[in-house]
């Protein structure tokens, strides 16, 4: 319980410092406004799965890939504005519940105007 308690406010400082780091170092060098959307960490703390949305890109995969090439100095960046024992690894990922959202909301839409 403790252990999930620390994991999610880690989460939400790492979530916290990459939008900066984000916004700062990343944002103007491809197409589209990124932004983290969650930060699951596992348990021992040394991996953190980055959720992320992409607005406004024509391929988001090629953020994903400039995010790859970049990593590095994004968790040297992130050492640097939160004290951690141990800077986690980070694994980014596209965030799939704004998709879900508006499928679900056409879905929504669409059972309104045939009146189901």
């Amino acid at each position: 319980m403790a252990g999930d308690r620390r994991g999610k406010r880690i989460g939400s400082l790492i979530t916290e410092a990459l939008g900066r780091i984000l916004i700062e170092d990343v944002q103007g060098q491809g197409p589209g406004l990124i932004t983290v959307t969650r930060v699951e960490v596992s348990a021992d703390l040394m991996t953190a799965r980055v959720f992320l949305s992409v607005l406004g890109a024509s391929n988001p995969a090629e953020i994903l890939e400039l995010l790859e090439m970049r990593k590095g100095h994004i968790r040297k960046t992130l050492a640097s504005r939160i004290n951690l024992r141990y800077n986690p690894q980070l694994i980014f990922e596209l965030d799939p519940s704004p998709e879900y959202e508006e499928r679900l909301d056409r879905l929504m839409e669409s059972a309104k105007k045939h009146g189901t």
